[in-house]
């Protein structure tokens, strides 16, 4: 099944999709081989590959995490170069929190044809970054300021135009390594405003802060940065 209609019957029927994000220059055997064993008994739905700052070979990384699982590898890319044509699909991310061109279309610009060429599944996801009470490398690479925490309703304008220009998913991203999850507050506004799947990430620690995401009305929610430290962390989530 394409990812896409996965996500839109996951958000139609109130389905509690799970992303893992590995970081291409963060992998060690050892943690990757455990971390992948423990996606597939937790049951998520999807592998993304990708950060702010990638120095490693992103087409090595997806190819490493494919021969180690069949679940389907999104790459989540921090600029046109971290594209790997080896990856199942792309969440093509437009950063509408901020005003930065490159971030917005000018890197889309950039990978357009080889995205062509390649025949993966491309799905157009509107990105923004939520304050996490710390300052985080997607804020510091992309030369954004976060949206306030508090600042509901700029969350919700931002979501809502980011649907009306036929975007397929909303991002909510407190950032990797966050001392804050984004506010089940925010994610509950921005969910009863839109009528596309919402995605969840940065800061997620805990069952406790996983279930809150989901309760919130979030389709998908990403763990990455805690199971870099503790893969096991995912056995617990996989009761969701």
């Amino acid at each position: 099944m394409p990812l896409l209609q996965q996500l839109q019957e996951g958000y139609s029927n109130g389905e509690r999709l799970l992303a893992v994000l590995i970081d291409p220059d963060k992998i060690n055997a050892q943690t990757l081989s455990l971390t992948l064993a423990n996606a597939t008994r937790a049951k998520a739905n999807i592998v993304m590959v990708g950060g702010s700052l990638v120095d490693g070979d992103t087409d090595a990384a997806v190819r490493l995490v494919k021969e180690q699982t069949h679940i389907p590898v999104v790459l989540f890319p921090g600029n046109a170069m971290h594209f790997a044509s080896s990856a199942d699909a792309i969440f093509l991310l437009s950063l509408i929190s901020g005003r930065n061109p490159d971030f917005l279309i000018g890197n889309h610009v950039h990978v357009a044809g080889a995205l062509k060429r390649s025949g993966i599944e491309v799905i157009p996801v509107g990105y923004m970054l939520i304050d996490g009470g710390v300052a985080t490398s997607v804020q510091y690479m992309s030369n954004t300021m976060p949206i306030p925490s508090a600042k509901i309703d700029i969350a919700v304008a931002t979501a809502l135009a980011g649907e009306q220009l036929g975007l397929k998913a909303i991002y909510l991203e407190a950032g990797s390594g966050a001392a804050n999850p984004v506010p089940h507050e925010l994610i509950a506004a921005v969910c009863r405003n839109v009528t596309i799947p919402v995605i969840v990430g940065g800061g997620i620690r805990s069952a406790k802060q996983l279930q809150a995401a989901y309760q919130a009305g979030a389709t998908m929610v990403v763990v990455g940065n805690a199971l870099e430290k503790n893969p096991e962390l995912l056995l617990e989530f996989g009761a969701r």
